[in-house]
């Protein structure tokens, strides 16, 4: 009987706090990024209008089948540095930063390192390329 008031009881524990535990390859990028912005597709759509560079931080094959229309490819993994991004834009400078949505973790990674950097402007686009293509928003 002791065992299973236990047993109850931890089982109870774990769907108390399992709304809070993130499971290691989960999958799912984070809501927010320290020292980011976190935007909508309506808000990076506005973004865009107004002329604010769009960095795409997914691997080549992604890049390839389709981006936000003038989006700079900076593959997180293998060209995503400081350098980079200075050769593109001033550490003040707006910057959205995006990949393929709520799934992926490249786009999370790049805006923390970016705001690591220095860069004080940063938007974070977490819904990312497939969420603006299905708003049909100019993509190339």
């Amino acid at each position: 009987m002791k065992k299973l008031v236990n047993l109850s009881a931890l089982l109870f524990l774990f769907v108390l706090l399992s709304p809070q535990i993130t499971f290691a390859g989960d999958g799912v990028s984070p809501m927010v990024v320290e020292g980011a912005k976190t935007v909508t597709t309506e808000e990076a759509k506005k973004l865009f209008d107004d002329g604010v560079l769009f960095i795409d931080v997914r691997k080549d094959k992604d890049w390839n089948a389709g981006r936000v229309s003038d989006a700079v490819q900076l593959n997180v993994k293998t060209k995503l540095s400081e350098e980079t991004m200075l050769a593109e834009m001033k550490k003040g400078d707006p910057v959205v930063i995006y990949c393929n949505g709520e799934k992926c973790m490249r786009s999370s990674k790049a805006c923390k390192k970016a705001v690591e950097w220095g860069f004080t402007n940063v938007y974070y686009y977490r819904d990312g390329f497939p969420a603006w293509k299905n708003a049909g928003y100019p993509v190339e």
